[in-house]
């Protein structure tokens, strides 16, 4: 594996390593774990390859490549994790639940670039991160899909970890300026509303 496809797979997996690249003494202050990260997090009811499939038959102008293993001795959280190259700065990543192989968390991770491509890069990342909202949110189109990604990036700005219920889904935003941009996709453990449990 190449350094530059090493690095972006590094920097596809900040959010999935749950440091972002703060110093220890700063996360146990200031960083919540992730939630995939906690005992009995949920799971989206596919495997990554399912996802894919599906997504890039939706998506033929947006597609993803296949997903590889990252290869991290360290991890002691019982997940697989793999990520997949969109193009120099744009990566998608993922961690899947060990044994069933189904996805915890779906991410797309922008590493700005500098000078006149800048515009063109951000709004193809915005692009994968709207296919990702219709994929799992389809009664949104196109345009109420970006919308949605560009206020929940607005309410991200500037901080390592902010995240926003919809539904089923739980998105969450991670900015370290020039380190990267990561949008997640995951899913929620939901309640059964008290008088549902008693029926």
């Amino acid at each position: 594996m190449n350094n530059l496809l090493r690095t972006g797979l590094i920097a596809a997996s900040i959010l999935l390593s749950g440091l972002c690249h703060a110093d220890p003494q700063e996360r146990s202050e200031h960083m919540p774990t992730a939630a995939y990260l906690l005992s009995g997090a949920p799971t989206f009811d596919m495997t990554i390859g399912q996802f894919r499939e599906k997504y890039n038959a939706s998506n033929p102008a947006l597609p993803l490549s296949e997903y590889r293993a990252i290869d991290n001795r360290d991890d002691k959280s019982n997940l697989t994790r793999a990520a997949s190259k969109i193009n120099e700065n744009l990566y998608s990543s993922t961690a899947l639940e060990r044994g069933t192989g189904k996805i915890k968390t779906l991410q797309i991770t922008w590493l700005p670039v500098q000078g006149p491509e800048q515009k063109a890069a951000y709004d193809k990342a915005l692009a994968y991160m709207a296919a990702f909202v219709r994929y799992f949110e389809p009664m949104l189109n196109e345009e109420q899909s970006l919308k949605r990604v560009t206020t929940l990036l607005a309410k991200g700005k500037g901080q390592r970890y902010f995240a926003k219920n919809e539904g089923a889904l739980r998105y969450i935003v991670a900015d370290n300026g020039e380190k990267g941009l990561t949008f997640a996709v995951e899913p929620l453990k939901l309640a059964l509303a008290p008088d549902s449990q008693s029926k």
